[in-house]
């Protein structure tokens, strides 16, 4: 994956593409490594409300927005260029991009094991019919790809303004063995979780239709150590 598109200012000097023989690495005329990797995701991003938001709250992580809709994904990134274009002295927005993906079926083919330390999944579609839950974005099955490309300590932030959603999403992390809840106290007191409620595309439509918003976040555990088969 060469993420240097997405992130220009982000790209490794010269000096960091030299091996110790001090010869340029292969790869380096055809994909040239970033200075830092993204830790950020946003999954399911729409418009790109939240990431927009995150930018300054977050100066020194690279956040990315995952969209699966082909034409609002080149609408973020078209918002991105733009506000980059608009603070060219501050550095602002360099941090943020956004790409189209399935992020379903192909999560871990963006991401290494414990690379990210915050993942997103805000307002998803609730695909409410019985027969449809199984495409719902939160299930055994891929809260098990989140624990795989999160850092130990790192938190998944849920929004939705479906109760029913919410105890789904609730009982599948509550379930998973790599997560816990985190306290109401800590969750308060997370400027992501403010940031959140009020920045999203979708979480400005509920506040005007004054709807309620259900929060839940969770945080990566540590995995158990392996056992020592030779005892």
């Amino acid at each position: 994956m060469d993420w240097s598109v997405y992130y220009p200012a982000f790209v490794a000097p010269l000096s960091q593409q030299i091996d110790d023989a001090g010869n340029i690495n292969a790869d380096f005329t055809a994909v040239r490594a970033l200075a830092k990797d993204v830790t950020v995701a946003d999954i399911g991003c729409g418009f790109g409300g939240l990431l927009v938001a995150l930018a300054p709250e977050l100066p020194h992580e690279l956040l990315l927005g995952m969209e699966i809709r082909t034409q609002v994904a080149e609408f973020v990134q078209d918002r991105v260029k733009a506000l980059r274009n608009q603070n060219p002295d501050t550095g602002l927005y360099q941090n943020i991009a956004c790409l189209r993906a399935n992020s379903m079926k192909f999560l871990p083919n963006f991401f290494k094991k414990a690379q990210l330390k915050k993942i997103f999944l805000c307002f998803p579609d609730p695909h409410f019919k019985a027969r449809k839950h199984k495409a719902r974005i939160v299930s055994t099955t891929l809260n098990s790809e989140y624990a795989y490309v999160m850092e130990p300590g790192g938190i998944v932030y849920t929004i939705t303004d479906v109760e029913d959603l919410h105890k789904w999403m609730v009982q599948h992390f509550d379930a998973h063995h790599s997560f816990e809840g985190v306290s109401p106290a800590e969750q308060e007191a997370d400027v992501c979780v403010q940031t959140m409620r009020i920045e999203t595309e979708e979480g400005k439509k509920v506040e005007r239709n004054k709807g309620p918003k259900f929060v839940a976040c969770y945080r990566r555990l540590e995995d158990p150590p392996w056992p020592d088969i030779g005892t």
